[in-house]
């Protein structure tokens, strides 16, 4: 979507809430105003638990605005994974129409569509600002609308975790011999890199991941980052917390919209629920920020865990294989390419500003006390 198609709809959607409002107060002609304006009520399933609060919450935090905009009368009831259908059948129950929308992560898709990973991320792909960047200013909105169509979907973005953690390890991982017949839980493009470097790669669902790392069907670990991994608990089983999480620099989640039930609405109400979206991404992105770095410091300072960098020899060969895997996909597929080609041209472009300007002050500023 481009800067100035979301202005003017969140104008648009602006404009809905105050005629919504003067009908209300009771301004002249309001109360025939207000009756014409049509009530609905959708149902969005969630990817993710209630529990983790932050992630799951970026839905609530659209259908709070969408209720306030509309003055009540578009109303989204948002359900947790596995109250209605599994985190893993999200698309398919918006795809439907079984409910109007969901809110998850695309790269859970992945074997629907290899190109869904870009709508989430890529091992050493752009961060949460150049995703942001692609969708609102490049063609990212334009390219993974074409690939949603397919699916009967509306797709608008819907939070980002920022860069993830690297995950927890029983043992050390300090060579790439570390990895092979790992037990590892970790889905999408990650898992496909994770698999060439031998480890035995399962998805699960948040969770799940706990009582599995508990009994020891897996050895190792990844969700998001410090606050939801210790909601998780994953620090009481495993010790050693990897870092960087280079399979997900920024993963950005999606709001899915059923196609035909988006025509239905008033042009007012579909505003209404693409500013509402946008407040969501931001909010997400700001939240983990804030919750993140109060976690660590509790991780390290109250709990017997070791934070460790992933080597240069683990990094470089992820890195080789990562550009492999997305070099074989564009040849066989020239969808995939038109998506891959875009997406790395703004990757190294914008790579090289912020190579330029925040990577050259964090490295001196981050590593301060002062």
């Amino acid at each position: 979507m481009k800067r100035r198609h979301f202005v003017r709809n969140a104008s648009l959607g602006a404009a809905g809430s105050a005629l919504l409002a003067g009908c209300a107060s009771g301004e002249s002609g309001s109360a025939a105003a207000v009756q014409t304006r049509p009530r609905v009520n959708w149902r969005l399933t969630s990817s993710f638990p209630r529990s983790l609060d932050t992630i799951y919450g970026a839905a609530q935090v659209l259908a709070n605005r969408v209720e306030q905009l509309t003055d009540g009368r578009f109303t989204i009831r948002v359900f947790p994974a596995g109250e209605l259908v599994p985190y893993n059948q999200v698309l398919e129950t918006v795809q439907k129409g079984t409910v109007q929308m969901g809110h998850s992560a695309s790269y859970y898709f992945t074997g629907l569509n290899p190109a869904f990973a870009f709508d989430t991320t890529v091992p050493f792909g752009l961060n949460v600002r150049q995703l942001n960047a692609w969708f609102y200013h490049g063609q990212g909105m334009e390219l993974m609308r074409g690939l949603f169509a397919d699916f009967n979907i509306i797709n608008l973005p819907g939070g980002n975790t920022g860069v993830q953690m690297g995950g927890w390890f029983r043992e050390r991982v300090d060579s790439l011999s570390d990895f092979r017949g790992l037990k590892m839980r970790i889905p999408g493009f990650g898992g496909q890199v994770m698999s060439e470097l031998g480890v035995n790669v399962q998805v699960l669902a948040g969770g799940e991941i706990y009582p599995a790392l508990e009994r020891g069907v897996i050895d190792a670990a990844e969700w998001s980052g410090p606050y939801d991994d210790e909601k998780l608990g994953f620090h009481q089983i495993a010790k050693n917390y990897y870092y960087p999480g280079w399979w997900e620099p920024g993963a950005g989640l999606s709001f899915y919209i059923n196609k035909t039930a988006w025509e239905q609405l008033p042009a007012d109400y579909k505003a209404a629920l693409e500013a509402a979206a946008a407040e969501a991404n931001v909010d997400m992105v700001a939240s983990y920020d804030a919750k993140n770095p109060v976690a660590l410091s509790r991780l390290l300072d109250e709990e017997d865990v070791s934070l460790r960098p992933f080597s240069d020899e683990v990094m470089n060969r992820a890195r080789e294989i990562t550009l492999d895997i997305l070099s074989s996909e564009a040849a066989a597929d020239p969808a995939y390419r038109r998506i891959w080609d875009s997406y790395n041209a703004w990757r190294k472009v914008s790579n090289r500003w912020l190579r330029t300007s925040e990577n050259t002050y964090a490295s001196f500023a981050f590593n301060s006390e002062g």
